[in-house]
């Protein structure tokens, strides 16, 4: 099986998109296939020894659509780029072109629109009095005005509406085309009757009416919403444009000792790359000279320069501020970091969140029971009107009730609500260092209840450090460092390591060690400077015969600390403490959590007295300790049986199983080791004030679809109605096909605004 996101071309509304899937699932080979028309992207899951893509467009072709399939050469890419490209940015160019087209289209009907709206209102106000008649010659060089104006704006600014009938003749699939195209022609072709045979039909219709106007406004408004939606649409996609605009184009590499300037597209794995001040990082790498301040903001949301020195990572898209450095590239293409993100947020704004399901299912069946609705309306008129108004008078207002039911029930709206808060709320979550796999996830994580949190690497930093000294009798505190680290020096364990680079810090310098032993489980020993020393646990020292103060031991370890003791021949010394020190962000973190009625858990592999002294500093509310991998699993079942929405939140390796039960696994990620693959959401830079964040955008994110929705839906709920007729015997209230149209632009255009409100917002 291989799967896909490919554009579509040719899409208007949202019942497009369902008639283009329904079409797909269709076809053999096709397992499955998800349409989004926010997007207007096919993620298709499909058999290539039984179907090609190809073979899928022209599936789709009959019916005015087409797949995108641009080569790599006519995207002006390498094999690789376009094999890895998200494809969320291939049409661009044509998407700012049809714009463009839009706007020509729409200049041009707008002059015709704004004289038919003043003849209307012209004829209005002689009814009431309040302007003299039109002279005669005025009023015959519009009557036969009026008619090559809607003749323009039907054939050339409406030809896709009429397009959409014509389909619908021949294939039997409707759109929001068909809707508008039939209303329009309906009216033109009324009107147009009523012109050519004024004469024969005076006698039984009343012929001063025509409906030339009804079809400029209608077209010039909803030409009008288009090209705003069209518009709004394209700056959904801005987050996702800022991402790609993050990759440079070229590199400095050193090769045979010069310095050259390559395509990024050239740099392969262990070449050495030189960044200047001001220079964007190309790929991924590991710092091996040098060091500067890297602004990685717009790839982890972090708003302040991160120092890199020998060793560090970077990552492709960051810019270097001040100084110089060259490092050698670990990662390139589409292995970077970046190239990770851009395609796992293309992924998640083309996917479907579930409360989208009720909107697709209404699409599908809305424009057939629309048009459906309208001929029953018109018949209505005809046949009870007529015996109140007279067959004329109900003629007339059964048009405008026909063509106002096709031009304001447009599914546009209802399409565009979920998707675009979709597109929008996960491109704010990239640049916050957010990263949202799909919609689903998304939609879920605003239920969550409960979160549980792994201790090391979640709550605290999972880096050991040295965090207290106290000196007995060893001279001084440096004195004392440099016994601790000669000896440590010589070990491999995390400990050691903690102290090395606190005494580095510091500037102590190492002496030379003789017989050095390292005890297995106990500690070290050696001889420095003619003399043993001797450094490690309780159980050391117990053996050797010291005498130590327990209570400051036992104080130490009830705060989640290792003591290293440091002896020599004399007693003690003195001792340090290693510990796993807290997250400055995690505290804060936790108190907005519980502001938002959200219960945390903390699961740990230490012992209970250490955790719980970690879960007090932060404000945690319940503890697990001594738990293993499974046990850390058993607890999120035990939640979710009890009716806890649970979110997980780990490292992505060790709590691999409890973060694939959780409702929603959130692996923290620090640098380019970023396993986007292993959560439903990732918080680069292990940073947990995220994961607020994350949740604060899905309550958002939903509130901006339920009210999208509930715009779409009260549209049409009032609109159809009124367009109906349904209010005329009671409050002689008919809703003019020009408003329909007004009405049925803004709705998208409403719906769209309110989900780039999100942008704004700060979290």
């Amino acid at each position: 099986m291989t799967t896909n996101t490919y554009k579509i071309k040719g899409m208007h509304c949202a019942s497009c998109a369902a008639s283009i899937e329904k079409t797909f699932k269709k076809e053999a080979g096709v397992h499955s296939a998800e349409v989004n028309y926010g997007t207007e992207t096919a993620k298709l899951d499909f058999d290539e020894t039984k179907i090609q893509p190809a073979d899928l467009s022209k599936k789709i072709e009959p019916l005015g659509y087409s797949l995108v399939l641009e080569t790599a050469e006519e995207m002006n890419m390498s094999a690789d780029e376009h094999a890895e490209h998200t494809g969320l940015n291939q049409s661009k160019k044509d998407k700012l072109a049809e714009l463009q087209d839009m706007k020509m289209k729409l200049w041009s009907i707008i002059p015709l629109a704004i004289m038919s709206v003043v003849v209307m209102t012209w004829d209005i106000l002689v009814q009431y009095g309040q302007v003299a008649a039109m002279t005669p010659v005025v009023e015959e060089f519009i009557h036969h005005l009026m008619p090559l104006f809607a003749t323009y704006a039907l054939f050339v600014v409406g030809k896709p509406y009429l397009l959409g009938v014509y389909r619908f003749l021949r294939f039997g699939r409707a759109n929001m085309d068909t809707l508008i195209g039939i209303g329009t022609m309906a009216a033109y072709l009324y009107s147009f009757v009523v012109t050519a045979f004024e004469e024969t039909l005076a006698p039984f219709i009343n012929v001063t009416y025509t409906y030339y106007d009804v079809t400029i406004v209608v077209i010039a408004f909803i030409a009008l919403g288009k090209f705003l939606e069209a518009r709004s649409k394209i700056k959904t996609g801005d987050a996702i444009e800022k991402l790609l605009n993050l990759q440079a184009k070229t590199a400095l590499v050193i090769r045979d000792n010069e310095e050259i300037e390559i395509p990024i597209t050239e740099v392969k794995h262990g070449d050495v790359i030189v960044v200047k001040p001001g220079a964007r990082i190309p790929v991924d790498g590991q710092v091996v000279s040098g060091q500067s301040f890297v602004d990685e903001s717009m790839v982890t949301g972090e708003p302040m320069p991160n120092q890199k020195k020998m060793g560090d990572m970077v990552v492709a898209g960051t810019i270097n501020t001040t100084g110089a450095f060259t490092f050698r590239a670990t990662k390139v293409g589409a292995e970077t970091l970046l190239a990770q993100i851009i395609k796992m947020v293309g992924e998640a704004q083309g996917s479907k969140a579930p409360i989208q399901a009720l909107a697709d299912k209404i699409s599908s069946v809305f424009v057939p029971i629309v048009l459906g609705l309208s001929v029953l309306t018109l018949l209505t008129w005809l046949v009870v009107g007529t015996q109140y108004l007279g067959f004329a008078q109900a003629l007339s207002y059964g048009l405008v009730s026909f063509v106002g039911i096709l031009v304001i029930a447009c599914p546009c709206a209802l399409g565009l609500a979920t998707p675009t808060a979709i597109i929008v709320g996960v491109g704010k979550g990239a640049q916050e260092g957010i990263l949202i796999k799909d919609a689903a996830t998304l939609e879920k994580l605003h239920k969550v209840t409960t979160v549980v949190v792994d201790k090391t690497g979640t709550i605290t930093k999972g880096k050991p450090t040295l965090t207290d000294i106290k000196n007995l009798q060893a001279g001084t505190e440096e004195n004392l460092l440099q016994i601790l680290a000669t000896l440590e020096n010589k070990s491999e364990h995390p400990i050691a390591r903690a102290i090395m680079a606190y005494a580095t810090e510091k500037n102590i310098q190492l002496a030379e060690v003789s017989n050095f032993e390292a005890l297995e489980g106990k500690g070290l020993k050696g001889i420095i400077n003619g003399k043993e020393y001797l450094a490690g646990n309780v159980k050391l020292m117990t053996e050797a015969g010291f005498q130590f103060d327990l209570a400051t031991i036992d104080l130490l370890t009830s705060q989640g600390k290792t003591p290293v003791i440091v002896a020599d021949s004399t007693g003690v010394l003195g001792l340090v403490a290693v510990a796993d020190e807290v997250k400055p962000e995690a505290k804060t973190a936790i108190t907005n959590l519980h502001k938002l009625g959200i219960k945390v858990v903390m699961l740990t592999g230490d012992d209970e007295k250490a955790g719980r002294y970690i879960a007090s500093l932060v404000g945690i509310d319940e503890v697990v300790a001594n738990v293993l991998p499974q046990d850390k699993l058993a607890k999120i079942k035990e939640l979710q049986q009890a009716g806890h929405m649970v979110a997980m939140a780990g490292d992505g390796v060790n709590d691999a199983p409890a973060l694939a039960q959780a409702d929603v696994g959130i692996a923290m990620a620090t640098g380019t080791d970023v396993a986007i693959e292993s959560a439903g959401i990732t918080l680069l830079h292990g940073d947990i004030s995220k994961l607020v964040k994350a949740i604060r955008l899905s309550k958002l994110t939903m509130r901006g679809i339920k009210q999208n929705l509930f715009w779409a839906f009260a549209y049409n709920v009032v609109g159809i109605p009124l367009a109906a007729g349904v209010f005329f015997p009671i409050l002689g209230w008919l809703l003019s096909p020009i408003f329909a149209g007004l009405a049925m632009a803004f709705s998208s255009v409403s719906v769209v605004g309110n989900s780039l409100r999100l942008k704004t917002i700060r979290l």
